[in-house]
């Protein structure tokens, strides 16, 4: 069995997994608050956990892996946006829930095992904290509930390495009159008017944010589990409030054993935000052409630990690259006997030391030959770039391509002898033209005429040159 090494952020040091049972490896993801379409920073966490589900899945089976993502759709935000425009909530979430999963699935990312939302867990969260206040670690106030930070002191702030003093002076804390200490944070709110809100022992309101992923967690995984990911903007103080709560809700239990952090996406060396002019949605990507295997290809060229910089080089480096594994593969592969090709070693290894999707890409790079081909497929297949489907549509779309063009390499030719004897350029010129602008390059020698589609071919726009020109 391969070893899998991951870096712990609870212990700042890599170790050697071992679940806690191996037939039932369990992981818990933060997922998004559904408002509005993922951006690409949002997508990094979905592809980075993506890759370990899938090694975790090939060394353990995939029926002995459980993934949770959740969807967090009880927010101010969510409620500003149903004021602002009268929409209702559920239809809000419902559609924004749809766009991610298109955008995701684009990706390439496998759909969780689990992908509750918050407003289904509304009955775990309200047991959760009443057992936190029959045990001293909440107290009530002013309508709210709120978790008493000191009463789990020293062990507060040991997962972002912080000492009390410093988080009240840098972190986003809100002050409150009804708060006993400035770090205490909110489980439970009032709800007034229009805003949603249960019926709880402390009256008509709503959880807080932390809360969510404790119970969701509880329920679907039980008080320890394997590993807890998320971006590392979570660290502090999503994930230390959650810690927090969970241990002293199950003093009994670990949690979490394993902490996984991936760092920030920047664009072009530079901090993603609207005030830039350089943010962007998965969706916007999409819709200007970049291919979803491309996006994801850009995001695992960086570990998950490193900030990761979009650049419209990488982009374009990436699409080449794609563009001639595909190439490979039409000319040399069996996708039949790819299918029963088990992930290669160099790239499982890659994998189980700590994510190491660079290497893994490295590897890829020297896949180059014939024998290649079929190995080279499946380990495009492993590793999320393209689904054994997508596969064998972009296979057979530039097979295609290549058909179609050579069928029109001896009229290319008529017409380069007949210019030859004329002098007259101006019809060979024009087809060079209408091909480039097909997405096929024209390479001529003294004896041949080669038509080869390029990575922005379209067999469409081919067909539709007049070869007949008179």
């Amino acid at each position: 069995m391969v070893t899998i090494r991951l870096h712990n952020t609870k212990t700042k040091r890599k170790e050697e997994f071992t679940p806690l049972d191996a037939s039932n490896v369990r992981m818990y993801v933060c997922g998004p608050t559904v408002y509005d379409r993922a951006h690409l920073g949002n997508a990094r966490p979905v592809v980075v956990f993506d890759v370990l589900f899938r090694l975790l899945r090939h060394v353990y089976g995939a029926d002995c892996v459980t993934y949770a993502r959740n969807f967090t759709d009880v927010d101010d935000k969510i409620n500003a946006k149903a004021a602002a425009t009268g929409r209702p909530i559920r239809e809000i979430t419902d559609e924004t829930i749809g766009w991610y999963h298109a955008d995701m699935d684009a990706l390439g990312a496998l759909r969780p095992t689990f992908e509750p939302r918050a407003t289904d867990h509304i009955g775990g969260m309200i047991a959760m904290i009443a057992g936190l206040i029959a045990s001293g670690h909440a107290y009530e106030a002013a309508g709210h509930v709120l978790f008493e930070v000191r009463s789990y002191y020293p062990d507060y702030g040991k997962l972002s390495g912080r000492s009390v003093d410093d988080m009240i002076a840098g972190a986003r804390v809100e002050v409150a009159p009804y708060k006993r200490d400035p770090l205490d944070f909110v489980l439970w709110k009032p709800s007034e008017g229009d805003t949603p809100g249960w019926e709880s022992p402390w009256g008509h309101g709503r959880p807080g944010w932390h809360i969510e992923c404790s119970a969701m967690s509880l329920d679907l995984l039980g008080p320890s589990f394997d590993i807890h990911g998320g971006g590392i903007d979570l660290q502090f103080p999503h994930h230390e409030n959650e810690i927090a709560q969970s241990r002293c809700a199950h003093p009994e239990a670990d949690f979490a054993r394993v902490w996984m952090h991936n760092e920030m996406v920047q664009v072009e060396g530079r901090k993603m935000s609207k005030s830039l002019g350089n943010f962007f949605t998965v969706r916007d990507l999409l819709q200007q052409g970049v291919p979803g295997e491309v996006i994801r290809f850009v995001m695992l060229g960086t570990h998950y630990s490193k900030p990761m910089d979009w650049t419209d080089e990488k982009c374009v480096s990436s699409e080449f690259r794609l563009h001639g594994f595909i190439d490979l593969i039409e000319m040399y592969g069996d996708l039949n006997a790819a299918r029963h090709v088990a992930p290669h070693d160099a790239i499982l290894h890659a994998l189980a030391d700590d994510l190491n999707t660079h290497a893994a890409l490295e590897v890829l790079s020297k896949m180059n030959g014939s024998g290649d081909a079929a190995q080279l497929a499946a380990q495009l297949v492993f590793l999320g770039l393209y689904s054994w489907d997508g596969l064998d549509q972009k296979v057979c779309a530039l097979r295609t391509a290549k058909k179609l063009a050579q069928s029109k390499v001896a009229y290319l030719e008529q017409v380069r002898a007949t210019a030859k004897a004329t002098k007259s350029f101006a019809e060979l010129d024009r087809l060079k033209q209408e091909l480039d602008m097909a997405g096929f390059s024209v390479r001529m020698s003294a004896v041949d005429i080669l038509i080869v589609p390029q990575l922005d071919f379209d067999s469409a726009k081919l067909e539709r040159i007049v070869w007949d020109n008179p």
